[in-house]
C-alpha cells in the first residue's frame, strides 16, 4: 500500500518541511553528496549556495527523486518530507511530485494556452477532474493561481493565448502558477532567475516573498545578492558537503566558518 506524504504528517505537526540525514549520492562511481544533514523549516525561503559542481542541484533533485530518472544514480540515507522518508518503498511517486513541486532554470511552459497550463497539474492529479469540474470551478482555480503569481490583472482577458509566446518572466511565473492548484507543500527552484534580466529577476523575487509562509521554498542560486535578498535562511555547500546553514543575514555578516567567508567574499568560485 502506497503512503501519501500529507497523511504521514504527525498530529503534532513538525516545524520542518525537509530533513535529510546521512545523505550520500553517487553518479556511477562518482560520489556527489557526502553525509548531508540538512533541515528546512516550514514556510520559509531557504537558499542553497556554493560553487558550481558542489552538489546544490543534486541535493535539490534528491528531494523529489528526479535524480532517479538517471539509471546510474545510487542514493543512501534518508530524505524526509513532512516526516516521511521519501525513499521508503511505500511512497507514491505521483503524490511526491504533487507535494514537492519543481521550477527549473529555464521556463518550461507547455505549448498550450495560459489557462490550460494552469489547469494541467490539477487535471492530471485530480481523478475525473474533467467530469467533476465545471467551467466555473476551473475559472476560480485559474484566477486564484494567477493572482498569487501577480499575473491575473494583466492576462485575465487573454487566457487563451499560447504560453510559449509570453516573456521569459511571465513564462517563469506561469510555471510557478501551474504548481499551485495541486497544493504543494514544498516548491524547489533550481536557479529560476538565471535566464531572466534584472527587472524580471526582481519580479520573481517579489513573488517568492508573496508565496512565503503558505509554501516552503528551497532555491538554488549562484547569485550572492539574490541569496541575501530573497531568503530567510542560507545553506552553503562545498565539494558535496553541507558546510554551514544559518539565518541569511548572519551568514553574510558573520559567517561561522572560513570556507563560507572565502566563498561569500569571492575568493573562489
Amino acid at each position: 500500500m502506497e503512503t501519501n506524504l500529507t497523511s504521514a504528517t504527525s498530529a503534532t505537526d513538525t516545524k520542518l518541511a525537509i530533513r535529510t540525514r546521512d545523505l550520500n549520492l553517487w553518479y556511477g562511481d562518482f560520489q556527489a553528496l557526502f553525509d548531508v544533514d540538512f533541515d528546512v523549516k516550514r514556510g520559509l525561503i531557504t537558499a542553497l549556495i556554493g560553487p558550481s559542481g558542489c552538489g546544490k542541484s543534486t541535493l535539490l533533485r534528491s528531494i523529489n527523486r528526479i535524480n532517479e530518472r538517471l539509471g546510474y544514480v545510487r542514493t543512501e540515507g534518508t530524505v524526509e518530507v513532512l516526516d516521511k522518508n521519501i525513499y521508503d518503498d511505500d511512497v507514491s511517486m505521483p503524490q511526491l511530485r504533487k507535494d514537492v513541486g519543481m521550477v527549473f532554470q529555464r521556463p518550461n511552459p507547455f505549448p498550450l494556452s495560459i489557462r490550460d497550463n494552469v489547469l494541467f497539474g490539477y487535471r492530471l492529479h485530480t481523478p475525473d477532474a474533467g467530469k467533476r469540474s465545471n467551467k466555473s470551478v476551473e475559472d476560480d482555480i485559474v484566477e486564484e493561481a494567477l493572482r498569487k503569481v501577480m499575473m491575473w490583472d494583466e492576462f485575465k482577458d487573454r487566457l487563451s493565448i499560447k504560453a510559449t509566446g509570453l516573456s521569459l518572466e511571465a513564462q517563469q511565473k506561469l510555471c510557478i502558477a501551474r504548481l499551485l492548484p495541486v497544493k504543494p507543500t514544498v516548491i524547489l527552484m533550481d536557479e529560476p532567475c538565471s535566464a531572466l534580466d534584472p527587472e524580471a529577476t526582481a519580479a520573481v523575487e517579489e513573488l517568492l516573498w508573496q508565496l512565503r509562509g503558505e509554501y516552503t521554498i528551497l532555491i538554488v542560486t549562484h547569485n550572492m545578492a539574490q541569496a541575501r535578498r530573497a531568503s530567510d535562511e542560507c545553506a552553503f555547500m562545498l565539494l558535496g558537503k553541507m558546510i554551514e546553514h544559518t539565518e541569511t543575514e548572519r551568514m553574510f555578516i558573520t559567517p561561522g566558518l572560513k570556507e563560507t567567508a572565502d566563498y561569500i567574499e569571492g575568493r573562489y568560485g
